[in-house]
């Protein structure tokens, strides 16, 4: 892309980034973290988006969901796997229901940072730096562990790195196996007054299973009853992080952010001349937009236009807290938005209830 470098969104004003109180140690972390290996590949960001531009076209269904901020404290095996269990119970449901495949996409392996309302917060007359993640600084409640620490990078990489490790194993290694879809209950739906339904789903898929198993059809002819892609996906926030991670793709010459396969921009950092949208626009990652309330249709049109420019399929997709309605009753606004749709604008659209507006 031409008049982009990954380091350009500097030149930009940017929000909810921390200032580092030791510069030079910042620049040390990121110099080192930049000759670390890439979690995620080109290669698999290239697949993702062609699953995505299958979404716009209504041919799948679009499944996100994970914790809201990961945390060192909970880095733990077993949370991994039953995140993993459940987007996977889910996504059977979808396919089951809908008789389209599920594009899963988990906010996993890297989602450590969160904007927040107000840079201070205060408890019993005492008032200290708000508590940005685990990536930045400690949620312990004095001066020390408030002070954003650089070397907290290195233990965010490590743990994303184990955690996609882990990912990788399972959708691979034959736990996604539909033979096995009996194992992935969590012990909370097995409480649940669903339990009965999800049971009756599980027989039903076992039985037909066990139809194609009898017509030769296995797993071990065909891996697509063996494996599940599973996609990783967070906020681009730290920008400083994010281009230490980004890389050009040596067979294509594109750029690629490879800290997670897609990344979005939040709803406070979506400023047009702002320094978060100078880096997504460079990058071929798939890209999200947090849209709130406050988001006008004609600024929403020109974002869209700055980060893909050539109309990609499965390039955009737009996140909102609740029915997309909700964001603007404008007249002009609305009309806008229809003629985004009537000029066939590839973007995918998803609400905080999972809904697809697959023809936008």
């Amino acid at each position: 892309m031409k008049n982009w470098k990954k380091n350009s969104w500097r030149k930009y004003p940017v929000k909810h980034i921390p200032d580092y109180p030791d510069k030079k140690e910042l620049d040390t972390v990121l110099d080192k973290i930049g000759t670390f290996p890439p979690l995620v590949f080109a290669g698999e960001t290239r697949h993702l988006k062609e699953q995505l531009a299958d979404v716009v076209d209504g041919k799948a269904f679009l499944l996100q969901g994970g914790d809201c901020a990961e945390s060192f404290a909970e880095f733990n095996p077993d949370n991994i796997r039953d995140t993993f269990k459940l987007l996977l119970q889910m996504s059977l449901v979808l396919t089951y229901s809908a008789s389209l495949p599920v594009v899963k996409l988990g906010r996993i392996a890297g989602q450590f940072s969160k904007p927040r309302s107000s840079p201070t917060e205060s408890k019993n007359g005492v008032e200290l730096p708000s508590y940005l993640g685990d990536n930045i600084n400690g949620m312990e409640f004095n001066e020390k562990a408030r002070i954003p620490d650089p070397k907290r990078l290195f233990k965010a990489y490590s743990q994303s790195a184990a955690t996609l490790n882990l990912i990788r194993a399972f959708s691979k290694g034959g736990f996604a196996d539909l033979n096995k879809v009996h194992l992935w209950n969590l012990d909370y739906i097995k409480k649940s007054p669903q339990a009965k339904k999800f049971k009756d789903l599980e027989d039903k898929i076992a039985d037909a299973i066990a139809f194609m198993r009898a017509c030769g059809i296995t797993s071990d002819f065909n891996n697509r009853l063996y494996t599940v892609n599973f996609w990783t996906s967070h906020e681009a926030l730290l920008l400083p992080f994010e281009e230490s991670m980004t890389r050009t793709d040596s067979t294509t010459g594109e750029n690629h952010d490879t800290s997670a396969h897609f990344v979005w921009i939040g709803d406070r950092t979506r400023q047009l001349d702002g320094g978060h949208v100078e880096f997504c626009r460079g990058i071929e990652n798939p890209i999200g937009i947090k849209c709130g309330p406050t988001l006008k249709a004609d600024d929403l049109v020109n974002l869209c236009n700055r980060i893909n420019p050539k109309n990609q399929k499965g390039k955009i997709f737009l996140k909102t807290k609740s029915n997309f309605t909700k964001i603007t009753t404008d007249k002009a606004d609305l009309y806008i938005i229809n003629k985004m749709a009537k000029d066939s604008s590839n973007i995918n659209f998803e609400t905080k209830t999972g809904k697809i507006f697959y023809d936008y």
